[in-house]
């Protein structure tokens, strides 16, 4: 009778699995559906309205003088030999002084991380790269080329090429979800980890689960799952809806901080426009519910997590959440009036609480390599 019972109760736990997956899968294909016919329609009343223009785009040639700027740092270029990729990044201060490693999120590249390359030269080695289908870096179309575990490994193969086995990691949006997988799965490598407006892998894949008002901010998760249709509502009229999330009043950079210049918006049309660069962004997040929920999620860095308050993707109750999967030190910061892309709009109180963290606890010592 027992063994019955034991099987029956085994079967049961089975079933729910299966109808939670199964709910899961329904939840994110329906969203993804209901995200094209929004798309459609807006395609349409494009068309309606802007006949001649809708269609248009402009693939820039020339670099604005901003992506030359010699005080940003020097271009540099590695290929990494574990995935024969060619990675672009930029790089300022000694060589031999500590590695301070940036990653951007979406839809930017190392230019974002502008007002930091010149902070913390000078005390840092600082690096910011390219990611995988950005900027000057190699672009694979697959989008089976970006699951987790390459985009992780793309850091570990840079950080050694650079002659460290550690570093103080830095990471914004998508380079931010990369920089808390980089902290799981090698802490030994990471000294102190800063990420920007991004929350834990694991606190967003359950948060957004249960509230739907955060499932809204990322109809775009769902809707950049499609094929193809995604990249021409990005090209459209120019790249109009590029230029709008970065400049627009709900979602732009500089509410209450720095504009961005119309050259640093060239700078990122410069880059987005390039051939297969939107496919490229796209495929980070192609992988993303595949690749949910961590097997593994608990980090043992010192953490600093900057949230922007008025970030018009992601709710704020995320940020505290982060703290239930930290081993060690957590300090959150909510910036008042920031945007989510903070390190640009409000870069003078990123800095300076990227630099009171950085003399915390250990000191500058523990991130000799």
């Amino acid at each position: 009778m027992a063994r019955v019972l034991h099987n029956l109760l085994l079967f049961l736990i089975r079933l729910a699995q299966k109808i939670r997956l199964l709910g899961y899968w329904s939840l994110i294909y329906g969203y993804c559906a209901l995200c094209t016919i929004v798309a459609l329609l807006k395609l349409w009343w494009n068309i309606i309205l802007r006949p001649t223009t809708t269609f248009q785009w402009v693939i820039r040639e020339t670099p604005p003088a901003c992506l030359n700027d010699t005080s940003l740092g020097t271009h540099c270029y590695v290929r990494i030999k574990e995935s024969g990729l060619r990675f672009h990044y930029v790089a300022a201060g000694e060589r031999g002084k500590p590695l301070m490693l940036f990653l951007h999120g979406f839809p930017e590249f190392w230019f974002s991380w502008r007002y930091q390359l010149r902070e913390f030269k000078s005390e840092f080695r600082v690096v910011a790269i390219d990611m995988r289908g950005y900027g000057e870096s190699d672009l694979p179309l697959s989008a089976e080329s970006y699951r987790f575990e390459y985009l992780v490994t793309d850091i570990k193969d840079i950080v050694e090429y650079l002659g460290y086995n550690r570093c103080c990691l830095v990471g914004h949006d998508w380079g931010g979800t990369i920089a808390w997988l980089f902290a799981i799965h090698y802490p030994e490598m990471v000294t102190k980890l800063i990420v920007l407006n991004c929350p834990h892998p694991s606190v967003y894949a359950d948060y957004a689960l249960r509230h739907p008002s955060q499932l809204l901010k990322s109809s775009h998760f769902f809707f950049f799952q499609l094929p193809r249709f995604p990249e021409l509502m990005l090209s459209i009229n120019d790249f109009k809806a590029l230029k709008a999330l970065f400049t627009s009043r709900s979602t732009g950079i500089g509410r209450k901080g720095r504009w961005l210049t119309a050259e640093d918006l060239e700078a990122y049309l410069y880059a987005l426009s390039q051939p297969g660069a939107l496919t490229g962004a796209l495929n980070y997040y192609r992988n993303v519910f595949s690749s949910l929920p961590l097997h593994h999620n608990h980090v043992r860095s010192p953490v600093l997590l900057l949230w922007g308050e008025r970030d018009a993707f992601l709710e704020q109750e995320m940020a505290e959440a982060c703290r239930l999967y930290i081993r060690n030190h957590f300090r959150l910061n909510i910036i008042s009036g920031a945007s989510h892309w903070l390190q640009q709009d409000q870069p003078d109180i990123v800095n300076t609480l990227i630099w009171t963290f950085l003399k915390e606890g250990e000191g500058r010592k523990s991130y000799r390599n």
